[in-house]
């Protein structure tokens, strides 16, 4: 075990705690197919009006097997799988191109509520990656191309100038080529646990498992 350093500065946090109780989570109120019930509790935050609550927490693996994690914005959800877009070329893409295996938290905490999603990532089709590339403002679609996403970057300026240089190109035109090193992935889940707050820390956590022959097994979990 290696040594640890001395404590220099200590904050507490003990103090800090929350006794859940908005809702309550049952297997008699839960649809059978997981997407359909994540569909409703992401309504749910939508009519809450919480603020980006397609906000994710997306987890992989470095080639050692090191957690890596970083918020990124659901943008689709079907039974083919929970998609995302990044750079090709940016930190998550290189550990998922040599560990395709990912985790989703999403935290929605003035509902009292998380969903945790587990299962195996790829890219999407590439028309699919240029369609929603199409429809980004124009601002984010310069952007792409701006940014070497991961790469160090010498200066805050360096950024802005490329990016600066990029919209005077486009200026007159709103036709901006789909970057090659830009698109889409889709997690297909083997595991879809939702999670409700309850009081004394006696939350509800049902487990949605993927089986090959009997489908979606649901499952309650110790909190």
């Amino acid at each position: 075990m290696p040594d640890l350093p001395k404590r220099t500065h200590r904050l507490s946090l003990s103090d800090l705690r929350e006794n859940y109780g908005l809702g309550e989570l049952s297997e008699q109120n839960c649809e059978a197919n997981p997407i359909v019930q994540f569909e409703q509790w992401m309504k749910d935050a939508q009519r809450a009006e919480l603020k980006e609550p397609n906000a994710m927490v997306l987890a992989t693996a470095t080639p050692d097997g090191r957690p890596s994690a970083r918020v990124v914005l659901l943008k689709e959800v079907s039974d083919l799988g929970f998609v995302f877009y990044t750079n090709y070329s940016s930190r998550k893409a290189r550990e998922l191109e040599t560990n395709p295996f990912a985790a989703l938290t999403f935290y929605w905490p003035e509902l009292e509520r998380q969903v945790r999603v587990e299962g195996e990532v790829h890219r999407v089709p590439r028309q699919q990656s240029e369609a929603y590339f199409r429809i980004r403002p124009k601002g984010s679609r310069l952007g792409a191309w701006a940014s070497h996403q991961s790469q160090v970057l010498p200066s805050r300026a360096l950024l802005e100038a490329r990016l600066k240089e990029l919209d005077a190109g486009y200026a007159d035109t709103d036709d901006i080529p789909v970057p090659e090193f830009w698109g889409g992935y889709s997690l297909l889940p083997g595991t879809i646990e939702f999670w409700q707050g309850r009081p004394n820390r006696l939350h509800d956590r049902l487990r949605y498992r993927k089986e090959a022959q009997n489908g979606w097994i649901l499952e309650r979990l110790s909190p």
